[in-house]
């Protein structure tokens, strides 16, 4: 299951492979456009009705965060994820992000078990569109701070573990890949080159941040990200928005300028957005700011893993 282009680029590949070892495909499904619980439910109906015993999810976040959440509703069936872009670091995670038709925010689905397969080729991922990278980067961009919070606050993770060294080692070089290698690699795939640093920068994504934020978790950047989902006319996607909201976490940890700058800069470089007019809130009213930031600093959210406490005010 997936969005019609993502099994465009797969299908004859996935077919061919599954032929020859004699696995039958009962269905495909080119529909999934947003991850709600609609579309969870309806193909769930669809895939008991055919007898599916493995889900393969094809796509981006949305699509792999709907086969997960299928395969988990059916029975906890084995699922394998195939990623043909790198907008997100979604598709290893024991988790799915809910969201309505609108894109605002529902909740989180958190399962005992992980996908049992995480097919990343590089010769479809590293020749998607580059903006999709560069969101990749900004969702990737978090992880670190966020890592470094939830350490700071002895906060369990998604999994009920602690951030760990080895955890935290991960979100680091995630980090400093995106610092040294991310500009070379929006650049290298621009013109179609699959060099060196894209394939670090996707490994980044999809292995170092998709890891690194599990095993430690979420705080304030991913919590702002979900507040601002509730804004008619917010305009940009999941990676786009955290990493707006990574700033916002920075400042309200007060930390350095020099610090802060560097990371503002790093972003303005690789097209991710600083402002919120860059996400086409120019306009907002402050009262609508205010209902965002409430979200933001809902109990069910992951603002409480920051290590000091945080109002609605101060975001």
């Amino acid at each position: 299951m997936g969005g019609p282009t993502a099994i465009s680029l797969t299908e004859e590949l996935i077919r061919k492979s599954l032929k020859e070892n004699g696995v039958e495909i009962v269905g495909i499904d080119k529909t999934v456009k947003e991850c709600t619980h609609e579309a969870i439910n309806r193909l769930s109906k669809e895939g008991k009705e055919k007898g599916a015993d493995v889900i393969i999810g094809v796509g981006g976040g949305k699509a792999v965060d709907t086969a997960k959440a299928v395969a988990w509703k059916m029975g906890a069936l084995p699922a394998a994820m195939v990623p043909t872009q790198c907008a997100t670091n979604a598709d290893a995670s024991a988790l799915s992000v809910v969201y309505t038709e609108k894109h605002e925010f529902v909740e989180y689905l958190v399962y005992p078990k992980h996908p049992e397969l995480v097919l990343v080729d590089t010769n479809i991922v590293g020749r998607c569109p580059a903006k999709f990278l560069v969101q990749g980067m900004g969702d990737a961009l978090a992880c670190k701070f966020e890592a470094e919070a939830c350490k700071a606050s002895n906060s369990p993770s998604f999994l009920g573990g602690l951030a760990t060294d080895a955890g935290l080692a991960l979100a680091h070089v995630c980090f400093e890949n995106l610092m040294n290698y991310g500009l070379f690699a929006k650049r290298a795939m621009e013109i179609g080159a699959v060099t060196p640093a894209v394939e670090k920068i996707i490994e980044s994504i999809k292995l170092l941040s998709g890891v690194g934020w599990e095993v430690n978790g979420l705080a304030a950047a991913h919590a702002i990200h979900n507040g601002l989902t509730i804004l008619p006319g917010l305009r940009g996607e999941h990676g786009e928005i955290v990493a707006f909201g990574t700033i916002a976490q920075l400042v309200l940890e007060n930390r350095l300028p020099e610090e802060i700058y560097s990371i503002v800069d790093w972003c303005i470089k690789v097209g991710l957005p600083t402002t919120l007019e860059e996400l086409g809130l120019a306009g907002v009213k402050k009262e609508n700011l205010m209902k965002a930031a409430e979200k933001a600093c809902d109990p069910k959210d992951t603002m409480g893993n920051m290590p000091f406490s945080i109002t609605p005010e101060m975001v």
